[in-house]
């Protein structure tokens, strides 16, 4: 399986990069907007995701890790192939994100490949593998709703599990015990 290639940019055939490393050529599927970047005779480096199937073996390429991690969570939603993965990729990973933690189904539809059903699959399969904006942010909570994170931390919950049953809470529990308690009740159910 080919994870990585270093090499030099010749030219696009049939859709894919040509990749000269070693002497040898390899076909890559990249987006347009990695297509963009580089320019011909010139060195890169790809993380490369290799996709088996009976009849073929394509390589998609991505210029940034983070973006062939998006590609392969893209690929664990049912109905996404490979080509649908990459175009949604291209949009930008920051965008991506973006779209699954506001659930903007319109963000997906005008992707080409994409229906509205499988815009809905990807929001709801992917939400909770990246979790929404505010999760991700843990700077905007207050000091006590971090102390209450990190107790139920240490209590064997996860951050994301402490933060979506601190997030439901009432904005009448103030104390740090009370916090504790509620957010124990929730995810005892």
């Amino acid at each position: 399986m080919i994870s990585y290639l270093k090499g030099k940019f010749i030219d696009t055939v049939s859709g894919k990069a040509i990749i000269e490393v070693g002497g040898a050529g390899y076909g890559v599927f990249l987006s347009e907007s990695e297509l963009g970047k580089i320019k011909r005779g010139e060195k890169i480096e790809l993380f490369v995701y290799t996709h088996v199937r009976e009849d073929l073996l394509d390589l998609y390429g991505f210029l940034e890790k983070k973006q062939l991690e998006l590609f392969e969570l893209l690929l664990s939603v049912s109905g996404v192939g490979p080509k649908s993965a990459l175009l949604v990729v291209g949009r930008g990973v920051e965008a991506v994100k973006n779209a699954i933690s506001k659930a903007d189904v319109a963000f997906f539809t005008t992707i080409p490949r994409l229906g509205k059903k499988t815009a809905q699959r990807i929001i709801i399969d992917l939400k909770s593998k990246l979790g929404s904006l505010k999760e991700l942010e843990l700077g905007e909570e207050s000091g006590e709703t971090q102390e209450a994170i990190e107790a139920l931390k240490a209590l064997g919950f996860s951050k994301v599990e402490a933060l979506k049953a601190l997030q439901k809470m009432p904005e009448d529990m103030l104390s740090l015990e009370q916090k504790i308690g509620w957010a124990l009740k929730k995810m005892g159910k």
